[in-house]
């Protein structure tokens, strides 16, 4: 190297990209068919590469790319020595087109692409256009798009790649091959992390590479960037470097506040609460850190500890043994259940730390109450218990035996239920919330708020009453679509489900100003129709 000269250091997944087919792991059964398509000369021309981050989807529309336009192909790998092959690893090959959809999605965008996709390749065979974050292109852009994906000049390939595809219009699916790329497996990515450690000139431990492994949830480049981080921190990586490097180091705070919620300690979870947030921690973030943990504890709890499923590290699996020994496996899914609901209440939460206040209150008496038909249900075990023991003793001895037949008590006669009260839609206590829930109806469905603005509410039982002034809207709700979209936003400000019902009132005044019917009956003698208004 010369005196005054530095290298530009790369990051280790870009250095270490695949750079022919044989070189991507956990896709044999995409790299195979493309390769027998470049071999008999059967390439498609339009591909569509699905599945998530990391898992090489751009990676082999570069090879693919490179391989249909390689002036010396072996068996359907490029000879990465040619002309072309390394005009395209150094991206200068003009033939080989590679477009961002996040930054590419406008119609403008696909024009022009359609003005230059008429011209032939200047060096290569092909012109190959390969669009990334291909769902981020809008709808109208596609649309624009169809007639030159379906039908495109014989020079001329393209390849979408997504993670999202179904956020791709069908129109644009059918038009392609499709490739669903899998999650890398973690031996896989172990093999790759330890050759690239060998090559690189670091060592790390089998235990070291596996963490990174799961870590990653099956993105190669994922693994890589968290080894480049690795490699900053020493020279041989091990455990104690890979929690480190990643983050999940110090992670007392979770396990103690677990530890509370296994043990019903309400206010121990709220004080803890109260010293995170005073650390700005991210209680959104904590939320998600505590169901990932607790998915750990259930894992332990119905697979009798299966470690290998388990992402934590050795002296935290400890605490997550003790923690599923104290939890019920129904206790885990309602903590579990409560938990996702808090995650998606904290968007329209006024105030995320009391939301995760109450959430903590919640987990902490979660399963208190133990449901009579599971203590019923318990006794009848035990029951059935003596009487096998029973027979077993008498098989065993060759005489006879008395079963025990539990006693069956007598049923009590049963009370006969008070008839309901008829719901009197001209005498009853409004709800204070109404208006606020009618906020999120405006939002979520603002054809239905126009008609319920000037109603009011209330809940009977197990009933949500909601009293409007228009008859023809009542018509309208009893034909329309409009009962599972209300019954939806009720359930999700309660947290529980509600039989719907919609009344007509006299004591709401149809000729009130803001009544939709009213712009209607307006709009009607402005054009000089008569209008004719009838009370019951």
């Amino acid at each position: 190297m010369q005196k005054g000269v530095s290298t530009v250091y790369q990051a280790l997944y870009r250095k270490w990209r695949p750079r022919s087919f044989d070189d991507v792991v956990s896709q044999p059964h995409v790299t195979t068919v493309l390769k027998n398509q470049i071999v008999a000369e059967k390439t498609a021309h339009a591909y569509l590469f699905t599945g998530s981050r990391g898992t090489g989807k751009t990676t082999c529309a570069r090879i693919f790319a490179k391989a249909i336009n390689c002036r010396n192909p072996q068996d359907g790998e490029p000879c990465l020595e040619c002309d072309i092959c390394k005009a395209a690893e150094n991206g200068t090959l003009p033939d080989i087109i590679e477009i961002d959809g996040a930054s590419n999605s406008s119609v403008n965008d696909v024009r022009e692409l359609r003005e230059g996709v008429i011209y032939t390749p200047e060096m290569c065979r092909y012109k190959v256009y390969i669009i990334d974050e291909a769902h981020m292109i809008t709808t109208q852009a596609f649309n624009a798009l169809l007639k030159t994906m379906e039908e495109p000049p014989e020079h001329v390939k393209f390849i979408l790649a997504t993670t999202e595809v179904h956020k791709v219009p069908e129109t644009i699916v059918s038009r392609c091959q499709h490739f669903d790329f899998n999650r890398i497996r973690s031996e896989d990515i172990v093999a790759r992390l330890k050759y690239i450690a060998s090559e690189e000139g670091f060592g790390m431990t089998d235990d070291a590479a596996l963490m990174i492994a799961r870590l990653s949830d099956g993105g190669m480049r994922d693994a890589l960037s968290l080894l480049d981080r690795c490699s900053a921190y020493a020279d041989n990586i091990d455990m104690s470097v890979v929690s480190n490097a990643a983050g999940i180091a110090g992670r007392e705070y979770l396990y103690d506040l677990l530890d509370m919620i296994a043990a019903k300690d309400t206010a121990g979870a709220v004080r803890m609460t109260d010293e995170l947030h005073g650390k700005s921690k991210d209680l959104k973030v904590l939320c998600g850190e505590l169901l990932a943990q607790l998915r750990n504890v259930m894992l332990i709890r119905s697979t009798d500890g299966a470690r290998d499923l388990i992402v934590c590290m050795p002296e935290e699996f400890g605490r997550l043994q003790t923690l599923a020994s104290k939890m019920s496996l129904d206790r885990i899914f309602e903590c579990i259940a409560i938990l996702q609901q808090t995650n998606d209440r904290f968007a329209r939460a006024a105030d995320k730390r009391i939301e995760f206040e109450m959430c903590m209150v919640r987990l902490c008496t979660a399963g208190s109450s133990r449901p009579a038909a599971a203590a019923e249900n318990n006794t009848d075990i035990g029951e059935l218990k003596a009487q096998i023991a029973a027979l077993t003793k008498a098989v065993n001895s060759g005489t006879a035996a008395a079963i025990p037949i539990a006693e069956t008590a007598p049923k009590k006669p049963e009370i006969p239920q008070k008839p309901k009260k008829k719901f009197d839609p001209n005498n009853f206590t409004p709800l204070e919330e109404w208006q606020e829930i009618l906020e999120i109806i405006e939002k979520s469905a603002p054809t239905i708020w126009a008609f319920l603005k000037n109603s009011l509410a209330c809940i009977e039982g197990e009933t949500f009453c909601v009293v409007v002034a228009s008859e023809w809207y009542l018509k309208r709700f009893r034909e329309s679509n409009d009962r599972v979209m209300l019954k939806k936003i009720i359930k999700d400000y309660y947290g529980k489900d509600f039989e719907f019902k919609i009344y007509t009132s006299s004591s709401v005044d149809i000729t009130e100003k803001e009544n939709p019917i009213n712009e209607l009956i307006k709009r009607a003698k402005s054009l000089n129709v008569e209008v004719e208004i009838k009370s019951k």
